[in-house]
C-alpha cells in the first residue's frame, strides 16, 4: 500500500500540456480546478510548492502565434509576456480561496552554487511558514538553459526544487497516465507500470519519446527527474493532470499514476 497520505511537503509540477490547450491558450477550466484542489490540499495541512511551466506556451497564444518560436531572443520575449499572464491568473484564482502566492524565478547558476541555493531554501522555508504557496519557474527571460535544453526542462527543475526544499514527495502532472511498458500512442496493448522500485536500464529504454507540442520534455526527462528525486530520498509520482480531482485519490493512497520509489 502506498503511504502518500502521510507526505506533508509536496512539490507539484504543472506542465504546459496540463495548463494550456493545444492552441497555446490557457485551459481556464482545468487551471481553476487545479487551483481549487491545491488550495484544498493546502488547507488540509499539506505544504505545497508549485513548479509551473506555461510561460512560453501562454505567451505564444497571447500574441497569436501558431507555434512556439524557435529562435532564443523571441522565445525569451514570449516567456516574459507569458509569465505575466501566468502569475496574474494564479494570483487571481488562489486569492479567491484566501491563499497568497509568491513567485520564485531560478537560473542554472543559482541552483549550482551552494550559497545561492541556500538562499533559495531559506526563502521557500519562510514562505511556507507564512502559509504562502511558492510558484517556481526557470527564469526564461534572462536564462537560456531551459529554452535551449541545457538543463533539460521543468521536470528536472522540479526535482531540484524538491531537493532544495526538503520535500517529501514530487508529483509531476502531465498528459499521460504514467509510465507504460511501451508507447501507448503506438501500441494499444501497452500496460501502465504503477510502481518503479529502481530506475534500471530497462526503465530508461521504455521511457523514450518526446512530449507534446507545447512542452519541452517527454517521459525520458521525467525519468531523469526521478533519478534526482530518488538520490535525495524523495518519492516521485507521474500522473495525468487532465482531472485535478485525481489528486484527492492520490492522497487517499489509491493507485494513481506511476510511483518511483526513493
Amino acid at each position: 500500500m502506498r503511504n502518500i497520505s502521510e507526505k506533508k511537503r509536496i512539490v507539484i509540477k504543472l506542465g504546459s500540456s496540463t495548463l494550456a490547450h493545444k492552441t497555446g491558450r490557457l485551459n481556464i477550466r482545468r487551471m481553476q480546478n487545479l487551483v481549487r484542489v491545491i488550495a484544498d490540499l493546502q488547507n488540509s495541512g499539506k505544504e505545497i510548492i508549485i513548479v509551473s511551466s506555461g510561460s512560453v506556451a501562454l505567451g505564444t497564444g497571447k500574441i497569436g502565434l501558431r507555434e512556439k518560436p524557435k529562435d532564443t531572443p523571441t522565445r525569451q520575449a514570449i516567456a516574459a509576456i507569458g509569465q505575466c499572464e501566468l502569475m496574474h491568473m494564479y494570483d487571481t484564482m488562489f486569492e479567491s480561496y484566501g491563499i497568497t502566492i509568491a513567485q520564485i524565478l531560478l537560473t542554472k547558476t543559482i541552483i549550482e552554487k551552494p550559497d545561492r541555493q541556500k538562499n533559495v531554501e531559506n526563502t521557500i522555508e519562510r514562505l511556507i511558514s507564512m502559509g504562502v504557496i511558492p510558484i517556481v519557474n526557470e527564469n526564461d527571460t534572462v536564462a537560456i538553459d531551459e529554452i535551449e535544453l541545457e538543463i533539460g526542462e521543468n521536470d528536472s527543475l522540479s526535482a531540484m526544487v524538491a531537493t532544495i526544499s526538503n520535500a517529501d514527495l514530487l508529483v509531476i502532472l502531465s498528459d499521460i497516465d504514467g509510465l507504460y511498458t511501451s508507447d501507448p500512442h503506438i501500441n494499444p496493448d501497452a500496460k501502465t507500470i504503477h510502481t518503479v522500485e529502481k530506475i534500471t536500464d530497462y526503465i530508461e529504454k521504455i521511457a523514450g519519446g518526446a512530449g507534446s507540442s507545447l512542452g519541452t520534455g517527454g517521459m525520458a526527462t521525467k525519468i531523469n527527474a526521478g533519478k534526482i528525486a530518488a538520490e535525495a530520498g524523495i518519492d516521485m509520482i507521474i500522473m495525468n493532470g487532465k482531472n485535478p480531482d485525481d489528486l484527492y485519490d492520490l492522497f487517499e493512497n489509491k493507485e494513481i499514476g506511476t510511483i518511483f520509489k526513493a
